[in-house]
């Protein structure tokens, strides 16, 4: 076998001149979850890192739930306040096999958006490649759960319902979708999806934010 098969056993802020949503590259949602730890660790709230970077308190929030990219510059910010090369913020985010199989039940969960109101289980179904173009998450939606607030992101995203019921904000609209039905949609405009059923929900997500 030529490829690599790895088991899975194992908007804008104020950083600088630049825009701090120009894409830094590598993987967005490894990238966010290094930061957030980073934080947790030195047991520094994300206002106490607000203040170190001079970034705002909402767009490092949407950073640390890979809604936004981060520009160079402000990760420098980051890794200065955190007090933690830059170098291991983006190590290996590069790098990954051409092929990973993530078996049923090997799926690494994520938090994002962690709220009283957002009861949505996220489970990364790509987390043994580092470096990759898309997110696709299997999101668990508990009976009459899901997001309260509708919120954007960088990039485009697609949705299909695996199982139960979804239903789905997008701006002013509303869907109600079944089993098998899909959406395409660009992640600039504020949405949400949620569960208004008896019944758990579970449906495949996609992101995709372009380098």
């Amino acid at each position: 076998m030529s490829e690599k098969l790895v088991e899975s056993s194992q908007t804008s802020a104020n950083p600088s001149s630049s825009d701090p949503s120009a894409n830094s590259g590598g993987n967005l949602v490894e990238l966010a979850q290094r930061i957030r730890q980073k934080r947790i660790d030195r047991r520094m709230t994300i206002e106490q890192l607000a203040a170190g970077t001079g970034l705002t308190r909402s767009w490092l929030s949407k950073v640390e739930n890979f809604r936004v990219t981060p520009s160079l510059p402000a990760l420098f910010k980051i890794a200065a306040s955190l007090g933690t090369p830059l170098s291991e913020l983006v190590e290996g985010l590069e790098d990954g096999p051409e092929l990973c199989i993530v078996r049923k039940g090997e799926g690494k969960e994520f938090d994002r958006d962690p709220s009283p109101d957002n009861d949505i289980r996220y489970e990364s179904l790509a987390h043994r490649r580092q470096s990759r173009a898309m997110e696709p998450f299997l999101l668990t939606i508990p009976p009459k759960g899901g997001r309260a607030q509708l919120l954007p992101h960088d990039g485009e995203e697609f949705l299909m319902v695996i199982s139960g019921e979804a239903s789905f904000d997008y701006g002013d609209d509303k869907f109600v979708m079944g089993e098998g039905d899909c959406l395409y949609f660009n992640g600039s405009t504020p949405h949400r999806v949620y569960n208004l059923s008896d019944c758990v929900a579970e449906v495949l997500c996609v992101f995709f934010v372009s380098n």
